[in-house]
């Protein structure tokens, strides 16, 4: 069987070179779950293939899977279906609390509930895409979230996290900081395909416009923007497989949580 590609055809618009993993042979899943409490960011835009990865990623180093940007869109469905001006914060928020929004953790990946109602699948619809972005910049919504995100994290302490303010906002101490990049035109393209794939056909030029203009508004909020985390490790996923992805990004955490691990060894701080 064949690696499943983060997008089944290579467009031709990408100039940008292959990433180079740094070791011929990275290690595997088969090397066993990491040590100890981590916490593993990775950030960007849409369509990079962040939640896929962040999954496969931490179901390869025995670690649990939180999807933060499914909580902004919960929100946004909240606005769409509850008539609330999508740049009311504060009736965001209490609209969050008010839904209940939490996690099914016994799912993997963990199901996305309102009260007892699952918007796994709906939240990932057109219109939910079209203004979560607005949703998404309200300050007081994003207090709110956020501090559900540190919430879950101490609840959870062994956690990959995904978003676009994961390493540079919530989880700025995180062990191992990831920032993943591709073009838009190739972002695009495995946004059709994976509507595609759950049997809803869309318009590659308003999708390639609609994650235009999320760039834009993530990119220039105040609040929160979509940033490169300070010492996150740039990774542009534009022409890698989803394998080539997971494997580079599982090399780095292995290899920065066995020399953590080590050097506490050496101060005997291990317990």
């Amino acid at each position: 069987m064949t690696t499943p590609s983060l997008s089944s055809r290579k467009p031709a618009i990408s100039s940008r070179r292959p990433l180079t993993l740094t070791s011929p042979s990275p290690p595997t899943s088969e090397d066993g779950p990491v040590p100890g409490d981590v916490i593993i960011t990775i950030d960007g835009p849409a369509g990079t293939g962040k939640s896929t990865v962040a999954h496969r990623l931490a179901s390869r180093l025995g670690l649990e899977f939180l999807d933060t940007g499914a909580m902004y869109r919960a929100a946004a469905l909240l606005a769409i279906e509850r008539g609330i001006d999508p740049t009311d914060g504060p009736a965001l928020a209490e609209a969050v609390r008010q839904a209940d929004l939490h996690f099914d953790w016994s799912a993997d990946p963990p199901r996305v509930l309102l009260g007892a109602r699952d918007v796994t699948k709906r939240i990932r619809d057109l219109d939910v895409s079209g203004c979560v972005s607005i949703v998404a910049s309200q300050p007081a919504l994003r207090r709110e979230l956020v501090e559900r995100q540190r919430i879950i994290a101490r609840r959870h302490p062994r956690l990959v996290t995904e978003g676009r303010d994961q390493g540079s906002v919530v989880f700025p101490d995180a062990a191992v900081r990831f920032y993943l990049d591709a073009d838009p035109h190739v972002r695009a393209t495995r946004r059709v395909e994976q509507m595609a794939l759950a049997g809803k056909v869309v318009n590659f030029d308003d999708v390639l416009a609609d994650i235009q203009g999320r760039d834009r508004l993530d990119g220039s909020r105040a609040d929160g923007p979509l940033i490169k985390p300070h010492g996150a490790l740039v990774i542009d996923t534009s022409r890698l497989t989803l394998d080539e992805v997971v494997d580079r990004l599982e090399h780095e955490v292995r290899t920065r949580v066995a020399a953590r691990v080590g050097s506490a060894g050496a101060s005997g701080d291990v317990t």
